[in-house]
């Protein structure tokens, strides 16, 4: 066949298009285990570190099984939900649902011999999703750790809200206002309660306001269950 054909440049580029197709499909099949185990990884990293454990992926999933005892569904209104894995709920789908047709993750861990309870976050920052995990004393108001993490946000200023900065103010906070879940990032020229607020990112403040408004409303929507525990 002429090379210099218009035939041959057209079957050589489908050729070569289907032997990339065919590479990436098999790498992307092989590959698939590992990227999920990764994630199942990161995600036992994400929320040891909500109870203040922080290790490395090596050892994470062994700390994990020593360290949360129970997880567990409930609903808005506090119950249980059989059947469901807390684990492999999908917060981003959640959060898509109305609060009363919640699945809602808790995760029990025995920290120095004594229970946290840790609740799974998702909302919005700035330029993406913002997500995290917020741990409880067993008072069920009392933070004791918490860890954020985002999609796309600006280094250096949103970005920080996954930052060993921000989220060690969290401890030792409240969430209750009285009897109802009310809990601030306060900008600069804003005054709140210091129990239950810590500030805001500098420059960041859409991001940290889109994280105040992701406490407020997804621990709200545990709030049945919290009390119950109270």
């Amino acid at each position: 066949m002429d090379r210099n054909s218009n035939a041959y440049t057209f079957i050589y580029a489908a050729v070569m298009v289907i032997v990339v197709a065919a590479i990436l499909s098999f790498a992307a099949l092989n590959l698939k285990s590992a990227q999920q185990k990764n994630i199942r990884i990161e995600k036992m990293q994400n929320i040891l570190a909500s109870v203040n454990v922080i290790v490395d992926a090596g050892v994470a999933e062994d700390t994990y099984n020593n360290t949360v005892k129970a997880s567990y569904v409930v609903d808005s209104k506090g119950v249980k939900v059989e059947g469901e894995d807390a684990f492999t709920v999908d917060m981003k789908k959640e959060y898509a649902k109305p609060i009363e047709e919640r699945n809602l993750p808790v995760f029990e861990c025995n920290i120095d011999g004594k229970t946290k309870y840790i609740l799974p976050l998702y909302g919005a920052g700035l330029w993406g999703p913002i997500w995290g995990y917020v741990s409880l004393e067993a008072d069920m108001n009392t933070i004791y750790g918490a860890n954020f993490d985002h999609q796309s946000e600006t280094p250096g200023l949103g970005a920080e809200i996954a930052g060993e900065k921000f989220e060690n103010q969290f401890k030792g906070k409240t969430i209750f206002d009285g009897t109802a879940i009310d809990f601030h990032v306060a900008k600069s020229n804003e005054s709140f309660p210091e129990a239950h607020s810590v500030d805001a990112i500098s420059g960041g403040t859409i991001t940290s306001k889109g994280l105040e408004a992701m406490i407020k409303q997804d621990l709200g929507a545990y709030e049945a269950f919290i009390k119950s525990k109270q």
